[in-house]
C-alpha cells in the first residue's frame, strides 16, 4: 500500500487561468489525490436538464495532465435554489416543526422519495459523462452525511416513509402496540396511518417509538448512500467508492453505510473538535488547544476503519486555524504533520488536506489553506511537504496492514440513540463512555480495534470491552461464548430488550454460564457524589446494585459493601461508570491478566502499532525520552527525545516489543 497525499480543490471558485498552476504547485508539493465538484450542482446544472460539464471536464483534464488522481464528489449536500423551488417539501423539518431552508447547505430530507430520484438522475449523469475518465480514481457520496444534525427530519415524508416502514416491520397494529408497550398512557392505534412522529409531544415520548424512529432515520441514510453507490459502480467500474463521516456523529449507523463503500474516510479538525465536541474540563482544553485531544482523533482513525473492513481515508485534515469552533486557535508548529502521520499509524492509505487555497469569500472565508487567500504558502503547506518527503524516504519500509490490535471495544450506534432517548441522568452519554475506555487503554500504551454490536468472532484479543451496549445480538453472545480471552462487560449493558424494555431476567441478561450477576436497581448521580471504591477511585454519574449468584465474585466492592467489579472466570462485570483513576486501576489489572504489554504514558504522549513498527506521537508540550519505555535503537524516523509536536517510528524489536 502507498501512504498518499491530497487536497480537496474547488475549481469553480477560481479564474480557469489559475487551474494549471494549481495542478502543478500541488504535484510538487507531492499531493497525489484532489477531491472536487462536492457542492457544485448549481454550476453543473444550473436548470433543470441543462447540464454544464464542460468546465468540470476542463479541471478534470488538467488535474489529471498534472499527474493527480481526481475523486470526484457527488454535488447532493447542496441542490439548487431551482430544485428546492420545484418542490419545497423536499426541504428538512426541525424537531420544533419548522422548515429548514434554502441558504446554506444539506437542505433535503432522506425520507423524500422525490429528492432520492433527483439525487440519482444527477448522480447517474455525471457517472456517464466521467465514469470511465483515465483521471478519475474514485468517487465520494455526497458530503458528510448528518452535518448540522440532518438525518433526523419531521416532515410529512418522513411521517409517511416511517409510517410505512412500520408496518412492514410489524405487520399488524397489534403487534406495534405490544412491542412498545402502548397500553401505557391509553397510546394504543388501531392503524399505521394513526402513528405520529415523535416531536412536539407534551411530555417524552414513548422511548420504543423514538428508537424505531432512529432507526428508520438511519435506514433512510443508507438507502441514500446506497443509490449513489449502485449507481458509480455500474457506470464506473473500478473506482473506489468513499463517503467522508464527522466526529462524534452517531445519528445513523455507519457501519450499515459503511458496507455500501469501499473505503470509509473522515473529515479530522482536532482543534475545532476540541473546542465543540469535547467533555474534558476548561484546564485539559487549554492545555491541548493548539494540539487537540490526543485521543478525539485516534479515536475515529480506529472506528471509521471498522466500518469499511480496514480501508479508510482522512478526507478533509485540518491545516490551520478553521472557522466554526467557538475558538478557533493555530495549530502548534509540527501538529499538522503529526495529525498526518497518526492517521497512517493506524492504517490510513490516504490524508486529504482541507483545503488548497482559503477562500475570500462566503461562509468559510476564515477557515485556511494549504495556501492564504493571495496564494502564498500557509504555514500548513510547508508541513504537508515534510510529511511527502517522509512518505517518499519509508515508501516500501512500513507495512500494508495494521494487524490486530491488542484489545477490542464493541461499538453500537443504536446504544448512543438508546442513551440519549432515555439517559436516566444528565451526564450518561454513550459516546463519553466509550471514550473513557478508549483514552484509558491509550494511557497504557495499547492500540484498540473497534468491533460492531453483531460481530460473529472476537478471536485474537487478549481483552474485549463492552461498555454501554443497549441490547445483545446472539452473534455477540456466542462470541463471548467461544472467546478464550478476557471479556468486561457494563455498565449498563444488556439493561433493555430490543424492544426498549427491561428485560425479564433482568440486567444484563446474559446466560448464567456466561457471567452470573443481576442488576437490582440503579441510581444516577450527581457529579459531586460519587461513590468511592475500596482501594482507590470511585463509581460517578451512574451505579448498579448487583446480585451475584453462584461461581461469581466480587473482585472490587464500593465502600458501602455493594459489589462494583465481579467476575466469572475471565468474565468481568464492571456495576457503574468509574473515574479515571478507577478505570485506570481495572484496565490496568485485567490488560496485566491478559499477558498485554503495558506502558503508562504521560497525557501527551501516545503509541500505536502497526504491523511490525510502533509509533510514537507528542501531543504535549514537554519532550518526552523514549528511552524511558524502552526505545533502543536506530528509528526510521524521528528521534528518541521526543519533541513537542514530535513522532517517532521505530520496528516492534527496537521499541522493546
Amino acid at each position: 500500500m502507498n501512504r498518499t497525499l491530497g487536497v480537496c480543490y474547488y475549481p469553480e471558485h477560481w479564474p480557469e487561468t489559475r487551474w494549471a498552476d494549481d495542478a502543478a504547485r500541488m504535484a510538487k508539493l507531492g499531493l497525489t489525490h484532489v477531491r472536487i465538484g462536492e457542492f457544485a450542482w448549481s454550476r453543473l446544472e444550473p436548470k433543470r436538464g441543462a447540464y454544464d460539464f464542460d468546465w468540470l471536464r476542463r479541471a478534470i483534464d488538467t488535474l489529471h495532465g498534472a499527474g493527480l488522481k481526481v475523486v470526484l464528489g457527488t454535488p447532493t449536500a447542496t441542490p439548487p435554489k431551482w430544485l428546492v423551488d420545484e418542490m419545497p417539501d423536499m426541504l428538512p423539518v426541525g424537531v420544533d416543526g419548522s422548515v429548514r431552508g434554502f441558504g446554506s447547505r444539506r437542505h433535503y430530507d432522506f425520507s423524500h422519495d422525490g429528492y432520492l430520484e433527483e439525487s440519482k438522475r444527477i448522480t447517474l449523469a455525471l457517472a456517464k459523462a466521467f465514469g470511465e475518465h483515465p483521471g478519475l480514481c474514485a468517487w465520494q457520496t455526497d458530503n458528510e452525511y448528518d452535518c448540522h444534525n440532518t438525518t433526523l427530519s419531521y416532515s410529512a415524508a418522513a411521517r409517511a416513509g416511517f409510517q410505512q416502514w412500520l408496518q412492514r416491520k410489524y405487520q399488524s397494529p397489534e403487534a406495534l402496540n405490544r412491542a412498545w408497550g402502548n397500553v401505557f398512557w391509553s397510546m394504543e392505534i388501531s392503524e399505521f396511518s394513526e402513528v405520529e412522529l415523535p416531536n412536539l409531544t407534551v411530555t417524552e415520548a414513548n422511548p420504543a417509538h423514538v428508537m424505531d424512529f432512529r432507526r428508520y432515520a438511519s435506514d433512510m441514510v443508507v438507502r441514500f448512500n446506497k443509490a449513489q453507490a449502485d449507481i458509480i459502480r455500474a457506470h464506473s467500474p473500478g473506482r473506489d467508492v468513499i463517503h467522508n463521516f464527522m466526529g462524534r456523529t452517531l445519528a445513523f449507523d455507519h457501519f450499515a453505510v459503511g458496507a455500501d463503500l469501499d473505503i470509509s474516510s473522515w473529515d479530522s479538525y482536532p482543534l475545532g473538535f476540541l473546542e465543540d465536541r469535547s467533555d474534558q474540563d476548561d484546564a485539559w482544553k487549554r492545555q491541548f488547544a493548539r494540539a487537540g485531544d490526543p485521543d478525539f482523533q485516534a479515536f475515529h482513525h480506529d472506528l471509521y476503519r471498522a466500518t469499511s473492513k480496514g480501508r479508510w481515508w482522512v478526507m478533509e485534515q485540518q491545516p490551520g486555524p478553521v472557522n466554526w469552533a467557538p475558538h478557533n486557535p493555530a495549530p502548534r508548529d509540527g501538529m499538522v504533520r503529526l495529525w498526518s502521520w497518526e492517521a497512517f499509524a493506524h492504517g490510513a492509505e490516504t490524508v486529504s488536506y482541507f483545503r488548497w487555497r482559503q477562500a475570500p469569500f462566503a461562509q468559510e472565508q476564515m477557515h485556511a489553506g494549504l495556501l492564504r487567500p493571495d496564494s502564498i504558502e500557509a504555514e500548513g503547506h510547508r508541513e504537508a511537504a515534510q510529511v511527502a518527503k517522509e512518505l517518499a524516504r519509508l515508501d516500501g519500509e512500513l507495512d500494508d496492514k495494521a494487524g490486530r490490535a491488542d484489545v477490542a471495544i464493541v461499538f453500537d450506534y443504536a446504544s448512543a440513540w438508546a442513551w440519549e432517548i432515555q439517559p436516566q441522568g444528565r451526564e450518561f452519554d454513550y459516546f463519553r463512555l466509550l471514550f473513557d475506555f478508549y483514552r484509558t487503554l491509550r494511557r497504557l500504551g495499547l492500540s484498540v480495534d473497534f468491533v460492531a454490536a453483531d460481530t460473529p468472532s472476537l478471536e485474537g484479543y487478549g481483552l474485549v470491552v463492552i461498555p454501554g451496549l443497549f441490547t445483545w445480538s446472539q452473534a455477540l453472545i456466542g462470541a463471548i461464548e467461544a472467546h478464550d480471552g478476557l471479556v468486561l462487560i457494563g455498565p449498563r449493558s444488556g439493561s433493555k430488550t430490543a424492544d426498549f424494555a427491561i428485560p425479564e431476567t433482568l440486567p444484563p441478561a446474559l446466560p448464567d454460564d456466561i457471567l452470573g450477576v443481576r442488576v437490582s436497581r440503579i441510581e444516577t448521580l450527581r457529579a459531586d457524589m460519587p461513590v468511592p471504591v475500596k482501594g482507590g477511585g470511585t463509581i460517578r454519574f451512574w451505579r448498579e446494585y448487583l446480585e451475584i449468584g453462584a461461581g461469581t465474585g466480587t473482585v472490587l466492592i464500593a465502600e458501602d459493601g455493594v459489589p462494583a467489579l465481579v467476575a466469572k472466570g475471565t468474565r468481568h462485570y464492571l456495576g457503574g461508570w468509574p473515574d479515571a483513576d478507577l478505570l485506570l486501576s481495572i484496565l490496568r489489572r485485567l490488560s496485566g491478566q491478559a499477558g498485554l504489554a503495558i506502558r503508562e504514558l504521560p497525557d501527551g504522549v501516545r503509541l500505536r502499532r502497526h504491523g511490525r513498527h510502533v509509533f510514537a506521537l507528542n501531543y504535549g508540550a514537554k519532550p518526552f525520552d523514549l528511552a524511558d519505555l524502552g526505545w533502543s535503537r536506530d528509528l526510521l524516523l524521528g528521534q528518541r527525545m521526543l519533541s513537542p509536536s514530535g513522532i517517532a517510528v521505530a520496528r516492534l524489536a527496537d521499541a522493546g516489543y
